[in-house]
């Protein structure tokens, strides 16, 4: 009987192994095979990113000059009462913002924020942050330009010209946040 039991035992043993390798090799494949997928998942989504960002510092390039045109415009005409700030807005040609494109990252931050490293994470929050700051501003900007379109006071001029200056410092903080991330990012 003892030997009876030590044959099944060792038969079993014999038919158990192969089938827990195989059972461990497919496992490996099939982490080996999603780790791939992740890596590929991410690269595309930082392909993409880096597009938005490069995207999103021209555009800031841009705007800078232009929003600064419009605060030394409001400088020349803050004490002349006979123009309006619609006026000094029609002669800079309008009010410029630039759009901040973060969509991929939206995307990725929602499912799959696991597979970034930290520094990515932290650097993409920032600028997703300043975004929604400066989208506030940019409101706020416009409901002061309706209720003051006609306004010609000194006042009224400089409380716009301030708000400008607001908004473009935090256009240049968003840029400095970019300049960062692709710095970062050129070193991984």
């Amino acid at each position: 009987m003892k030997q009876k039991f030590k044959n099944y035992t060792i038969q079993f043993i014999k038919e158990i192994i192969p089938v827990i390798a195989g059972i461990l090799i497919a496992l490996f494949i099939d982490n080996w095979n999603s780790q791939r997928k992740d890596k590929l998942y991410i690269d595309q989504v930082f392909s993409t990113i880096d597009s938005e960002i490069k995207e999103s510092r021209e555009d800031i390039m841009a705007t800078i000059p232009q929003q600064e045109s419009l605060i030394d415009s409001l400088d020349f005409y803050s004490t002349h009462k006979e123009v309006t700030i619609q006026d000094i807005v029609m002669r800079s040609k309008g009010i410029f913002i630039p759009r901040i494109r973060i969509n991929a990252w939206k995307a990725v931050s929602g499912s799959k924020i696991d597979l970034i490293d930290y520094t990515r994470v932290a650097s993409l929050s920032n600028i997703e942050e300043l975004k929604g700051t400066l989208s506030d501003k940019t409101q706020f900007l416009m409901s002061f330009l309706y209720t003051n379109i006609n306004a010609t006071d000194h006042n009224t001029k400089q409380t716009l010209k301030m708000i400008l200056l607001d908004i473009l410092q935090t256009e240049k903080t968003i840029e400095q946040n970019i300049k960062l991330f692709e710095k970062e990012n050129a070193d991984q």
